[in-house]
């Protein structure tokens, strides 16, 4: 007599496939935001800066949900919807355009799009290093063997991490996309402070709320 017989599906934390869902978006996100920049007093802050702490939120959340090693893996993955994102720009905007999109339409939507080649290579170098970075500050912090779950020690490692992390960031990115077409020193100091302001008000809380928001999905998982 035959027995029906099911394969279990492997385990997966809620938490790590939704903040996966959500990181692999602000990857992309983070590139068209910057088009727009607003102001903190009297800094200029280019708007993916929103995105992309975002995205420093939610690895610190995975690592320490979930680790160091998967949160590393997750930003590594990062680069995957990154790359395809370019490869997609890059082919619409060879195909040509119908003759029914207003010149209007189609001028801002090339030159939002349009990126020179310095630019394409500076933010995914940006985009590692300080994500990694990031992940191992707020993973050294640690004070202990312990989870380390207090809301100020996730707070405090958190706000630090981001704050180091974004400086590099910062810095790597303006040098790359930059150096040599114009004075960068003062562009690269005037989005330092205004990323490490960032990191510092909002980094820390949106942290402990992704964190609890990552044990409650899992354990609640239905």
């Amino acid at each position: 007599m035959e027995q029906n017989s099911t394969i279990a599906a492997p385990a997966t934390h809620r938490s790590l496939f939704v903040f996966s869902l959500i990181y692999g978006g602000m990857t992309v996100l983070a590139g068209f935001l910057a088009y727009k920049q607003f102001a903190i007093g009297p800094l200029a802050v280019e708007s993916g800066i929103l995105a992309f702490l975002l995205l420093v939120v939610i690895s610190s959340a995975i690592s320490q949900l979930h680790g160091e090693k998967t949160a590393n893996r997750l930003v590594l993955w990062g680069f995957v919807p990154l790359a395809i994102s370019i490869v997609l720009i890059g082919l619409v905007l060879a195909l040509p355009a119908s003759p029914d999109m207003p010149a209007d339409n189609l001028a801002a939507f090339e030159k939002i799009n349009s990126q020179t080649p310095r630019i394409m290579i500076a933010g995914p170098i940006a985009y590692g290093v300080s994500l990694l970075l990031n992940v191992y500050l707020f993973n050294r912090l640690r004070v202990g063997k312990g989870d380390g779950a207090g809301a100020g020690s996730i707070m405090v490692r958190g706000a630090i991490a981001s704050a180091l992390s974004q400086a590099i960031d910062t810095l790597i990115f303006i040098s790359v996309a930059f150096y040599g077409e114009f004075p960068i020193t003062d562009l690269i100091l005037g989005q330092m402070l205004a990323k490490v302001v960032l990191s510092l008000v909002l980094v820390p809380f949106l942290i402990q709320f992704a964190v609890g928001w990552g044990r409650a999905l899992d354990k609640n998982p239905a």
